[in-house]
């Protein structure tokens, strides 16, 4: 299906845990390289890297994408993206798919499913990936981002914690290894699509109570009231790169692909 829509990396220099993160070099490239050309494989109208540093700017300088220098002061990726729809002057039914700047690993046909999915909602202007957990260990995670649907597809609620709690399976010490049947549980994806009217809106609200106790930015959206579909994917991608460890995963799993 043939669509038009954008694809926003926003690229922050400053990392706590990786300094310089964009700039870590991935099978001889800088990682936000990778990370484009991940994005131009979607064939999206535009790809945009939005950053904070002229070194990410001359990282990039070589590939077919747009990169603009935002401000310094935003808290988060998406504060920068709703910064590039001003500056580009981007209509309010603009569609953007959201990357973050270390997932050198995204799969480019999950990348343009999700705007299509989105392309496809009528009243919702927010949409995100999640994927089956077949693990007992996963649900019990809390790095691991728990998603509930309705029956439209459109999620209930975002927990660290085990989402549906399961009575019967998860009261006892211990208990069965493997997951309860009957329902499935779904691992969030950290990818989005908006609209870039809704990314006007959203900027312009507060955080929210549950936002602060979960730490997941994206219940601001249904503390207000608002939408999210959820498109779940057979498989989910490769995990991005926050530790030392991943880096090192990515960098062998690319030096593998490497001709």
């Amino acid at each position: 299906m043939a669509i038009a829509y954008k694809v926003v990396i926003p690229a922050r220099y400053g990392s706590s845990r990786l300094p310089s993160k964009p700039l870590l070099p991935i099978a001889g490239r800088p990682m936000i390289a990778h990370v484009c050309e991940r994005a131009l494989l979607a064939e999206p109208e535009q790809v945009v890297v939005a950053t904070d540093d002229e070194r990410i700017v001359e990282a990039v300088a070589s590939l077919p994408v747009t990169a603009l220098m935002t401000r310094p002061d935003h808290h988060s990726g998406t504060e920068r993206i709703a910064e590039v729809c001003e500056r580009l002057g981007w209509g309010d039914e603009t569609l953007i798919v959201n990357l973050q700047g270390d997932e050198p690993l995204m799969r480019p046909d999950l990348i343009r499913r999700l705007a299509v999915a989105l392309s496809q909602q009528e009243g919702c202007r927010v949409a995100t990936l999640a994927a089956s957990i077949s693990e007992r260990a996963e649900v019990f995670n809390p790095n691991a981002v728990k998603v509930i649907l309705d029956r439209d597809g459109n999620a209930l609620y975002f927990s660290r914690a085990p989402i549906p709690w399961h009575r019967d399976s998860f009261s006892g010490q211990g208990g069965e290894a493997a997951l309860p049947e009957g329902f499935p549980y779904l691992r969030h994806i950290g990818i989005y699509a908006y609209s870039a009217g809704f990314l006007r809106r959203y900027i312009c609200w507060p955080a929210s109570p549950l936002e602060a106790v979960e730490c997941l930015e994206q219940l601001r959206i249904l503390w207000m009231g608002e939408r999210i579909f959820v498109l779940p994917v057979e498989r989910a991608p490769e995990a991005g790169v926050d530790t030392e460890e991943d880096l090192q995963r990515v960098r062998r799993v690319l030096a593998d692909a490497a001709p």
